[in-house]
Parts: structure tokens; sequence; C-alpha cells
């Protein structure tokens, strides 16, 4: 019995561990004129450069009906070193709820400060 319950738990481990793997064929959109298209039901990933450390973030707006924000990550370039103040990608991740032409606003601001820096309006079609 406790091998089966070692099993079941070694396979969970390895279930989630995959989970988050690129193998899920989610596409990833990183240039504002790049045509975002996806099916209803599935994910898909805005990856923009993004340097927290400034107190700078990209903040996404919309329609809950039509999207849900899976996750919101960021991941420092790999520098030679500790570099202080160095940016990254900032990984946007989405799941389209249903079909239609819809619209993510983007701002990159500081969580404390109304006008931001930089925007983008993403256009996309699911199907």
């Amino acid at each position: 019995m406790k091998r089966y319950v070692a099993l079941a738990a070694l396979f969970l481990v390895t279930a989630f561990a995959t989970a988050g793997c690129d193998g899920d064929n989610v596409k990833t959109y990183s240039d504002a004129g790049e045509s975002v298209e996806v099916k209803a039901g599935n994910e898909f990933v805005i990856a923009l450069e993004s340097n927290p450390t400034t107190g700078y973030s990209w903040l996404a707006t919309f329609e809950e009906a039509e999207f849900e924000l899976i996750s919101d990550n960021y991941e420092a370039d790999e520098t030679e070193g500790m570099v202080v103040g160095s940016g990254g990608t900032q990984y946007l991740r989405f799941k389209a709820l249903k079909a239609g032409e819809f619209k993510i606003n983007l701002r990159y601001q500081r969580s404390w400060e109304g006008e931001p820096v930089n925007s983008l309006v993403l256009d996309v079609k699911v199907l």
C-alpha cells in the first residue's frame, strides 16, 4: 500500500512540475505590432521588457468576461555578476474566455503614479 501512495505522490509532483513547462504549446507574443490570435479556452503569454527595480511594471486592463489573467511574472536578464538595476522581461499569461475581437490595454507605469511612460493596445482575436 505504501508503494502505491509513494507512486501516486511521485506522479502528482511530476505533473505539477511539468505543468509550467513550454511543452503546453502556449504562444508567446512579444512584438506590440504582432497580431494575437487564440482559440477560446486556450492561454497565451504577452512578454514585455520591464524593470521593476525602478518601480515600473506593466499593468493590464481588460474585460474580465473576455480574459482571465492567469499569472504575472518577471524574469531578470542574465548578467555577469549582480548588476543592480538591470532589466528583464515581464510575462503576462492570459486565458481567452470567449470568441470575438477584443483589446488588452497595457500601461508601463509606477503603481503610485497616474500617468504611464508607455502604453500599448493589443488587438486579440479569439476564435
